[in-house]
């Protein structure tokens, strides 16, 4: 577990930091550290009468532990569900003005009649956002 909490807590500060591409560098550890996780709660779960009575001090601990991690996890959602949003905005509006030059028209400035539609210009994204 102490492992998954630093890699979300990197992830979270690089996400904040902007550094999506360092921080989708993460994903593949990230992805095993929570498969270790789950295999882990589904044993604590299955096993929990045995655990609690051969290591009720462990069992708190861990309760302890998965207390704390409950609100890093909840930090780190809310920053990707930001960053998504964000993303989504940002891509609405550049296709937004993208479509909007295509538009027909039917007279342009001081009544003269309008060009033929351009084909559209190309996008350029700067990832370092």
């Amino acid at each position: 577990m102490d492992q998954l909490i630093t890699v979300i807590e990197a992830e979270t500060e690089l996400v904040r930091a902007g550094k999506l591409a360092e921080a989708g560098e993460l994903q593949p550890e990230k992805a095993n550290l929570v498969s270790v996780y789950m295999r882990g709660m589904t044993f604590v779960r299955d096993h929990a009468v045995a655990l609690g009575n051969l290591a009720p001090g462990a069992v708190e601990a861990l309760k302890r532990r998965h207390g704390e991690f409950q609100p890093i996890l909840r930090v780190n959602l809310a920053v990707l569900s930001t960053a998504r949003e964000v993303s989504d905005t940002l891509m609405r509006k550049v296709a937004e003005g993208a479509g909007a030059t295509r538009a027909p028209t039917t007279y342009g400035p001081a009544g003269t009649a309008p060009r033929a539609p351009t084909l559209a210009d190309g996008i350029s994204i700067n990832r370092s956002l």
